[in-house]
């Protein structure tokens, strides 16, 4: 496989999919929301550790004398592969790090004990922009069961209990357009012994988790996010595309995709595959469309 694009689309219905450090839905300076592609990786590395597999950029933690604090990055390193030291080889650390399946997809910054190493991942994600056009933002009040304790200017305790607020959309449509270049990875076969790079079998494990890795993160912020919409484009020789997601025809009334435009970028040369939600997403195009459960 030399390449491969395509799209995932998320669909939020009364949650919060991505938020900004206010609690709001994160947007552009124009009021456009999108989500980060670090919001689609999450989830997808959540669920490759959750089934065992080694995933080296995700927050752990550890304690000390003053309590729980998160691990840093050697320490996360150390978890999985012991004792890092200036006396490491970097060829025992490359092939330590392509052994996290997170970095063998989406690369990684590694610069601890006289290692300065920048992996460029195979799998790029780009914005996730939502195409509903009627999105409102919803602001929800939350009553604690607990009084904050503070003191009024009387000297007496609170009685009333804290409030807070969660912060939701009533609807909105992501969708992520991606790339896979394999290539990335060639200049490591001759540092690292017995490596074969990005291989199809990582291709498919990539496919398997993408589809179905935001409807299984179902947190108290997240639930209602599900994946809705999955595109998968593969060439067996050098082909270079756009982002897929920005020629994607959203119908908010309908709720239905248009992927004539996308078609029209494929071309014939191509393996391709869709999925989609068949209750809640039509999708009008010329390919087959599978269940995305």
């Amino acid at each position: 496989m030399k390449r491969a694009y395509g799209v995932i689309g998320v669909r939020a219905i009364m949650s919060n999919w991505n938020a900004d450090f206010t609690g709001r839905p994160k947007t552009t300076s124009e009021g456009q929301i999108f989500g980060s592609d670090k919001a689609l990786k999450y989830p997808i590395k959540r669920m490759w550790a959750d089934e065992g597999k080694n995933v080296l950029y995700l927050k752990s933690y550890i304690e000390d004398k003053k309590g729980f604090r998160p691990k840093t990055l050697k320490e996360r390193y150390e978890e999985f592969f012991g004792e890092l030291n200036k006396k490491t080889k970097t060829s025992e650390v490359l092939k330590n790090l392509f052994s996290c399946i997170d970095v063998k997809n989406f690369g990684a910054t590694f610069a601890e004990e006289g290692q300065n190493l920048s992996i460029t991942g195979a799998v790029q994600f780009g914005q996730g922009f939502n195409k509903f056009e009627n999105t409102n933002v919803e602001i929800q009040d939350i009553l604690s069961p607990f009084s904050d304790g503070k003191k009024v200017s009387g000297g007496d305790d609170v009685n009333q209990s804290t409030l807070g607020t969660k912060i939701m959309v009533d609807e909105a449509h992501y969708f992520y357009g991606f790339s896979i270049n394999p290539n990335n990875y060639n200049v490591y076969k001759d540092m690292i012994e017995d490596f074969e790079g990005y291989t199809d079998s990582d291709y498919e494990e990539f496919k398997r988790v993408s589809k179905i890795a935001v409807t299984q993160f179902a947190t108290n912020s997240k639930y209602g996010c599900d994946n809705e919409f999955a595109l998968f484009v593969e060439y067996d020789t050098d082909k270079y595309l756009p982002d897929l997601s920005e020629y994607i025809k959203f119908d908010s009334e309908k709720r239905e995709i248009d992927l004539s435009i996308v078609e029209e970028l494929i071309g014939e040369c191509a393996k391709v595959e869709v999925f989609a939600d068949p209750y809640k997403l039509k999708v009008k195009t010329k390919y087959d469309v599978k269940s995305i459960f």
